[in-house]
C-alpha cells in the first residue's frame, strides 16, 4: 500500500511540473495593403496591394508578434481574442499594444472561400494594415 501511494504521488509530481511550452509561428508576406482616414474621419479605399517580402513572428512564449520590416514593429499581445468562425472565414483576434504603446487590434484571417488565403491585419484607430501570408514553419 505505501508502494502504491509513493508511487501515486511521485506521478502526480512529475506530470505537475511538467512545463507547457507555447509555440513560435513564422508567416511570410507577400504583399501589402493598406488604408487611412480622411480628413472627415471617414475611412479611404484599401490601397493597391504592393510587393512586401518580409516575415512576421507569432511568438507565444513571450505573447508577441514581430513584424521584421525595415523598421522592426513589436506587438505585445495584451489579450487573445476568441476565434471566430463563419462560412467564408475563420478569425483569430489579438488585442496588442504597439512598441510606441499604442493599442491596437490584430486579425489573423484564413479566406476559407479563396483556398485558405491567409491575411495578417493590423487594424488602429485611424490606419489599417493587411499582409498577405502564409506559413513559412
Amino acid at each position: 500500500m505505501k508502494t502504491l501511494r509513493f508511487l501515486l504521488l511521485f506521478m502526480m509530481l512529475c506530470f505537475g511540473f511538467q512545463k507547457t511550452t507555447a509555440q513560435v509561428y513564422n508567416f511570410k508576406t507577400s504583399s501589402l495593403s493598406v488604408m487611412d482616414k480622411n480628413e472627415k474621419g471617414a475611412w479611404n479605399k484599401w490601397s493597391d496591394f504592393r510587393k512586401a517580402e518580409l516575415i512576421i513572428t507569432l511568438d507565444g512564449k513571450k505573447d508577441r508578434f514581430i513584424v521584421n520590416s525595415k523598421e522592426l514593429q513589436l506587438y505585445k499581445i495584451d489579450s487573445y481574442l476568441e476565434k471566430v468562425s463563419t462560412e467564408e472565414d475563420d478569425t483569430m483576434g489579438f488585442n496588442c499594444t504597439d512598441n510606441e504603446g499604442v493599442k491596437c487590434i490584430i486579425l489573423i484571417v484564413t479566406r476559407k472561400k479563396e483556398n485558405n488565403r491567409m491575411q495578417f491585419y493590423i487594424n488602429y484607430t485611424d490606419l489599417k494594415m493587411v499582409y498577405n501570408i502564409y506559413n513559412a514553419n
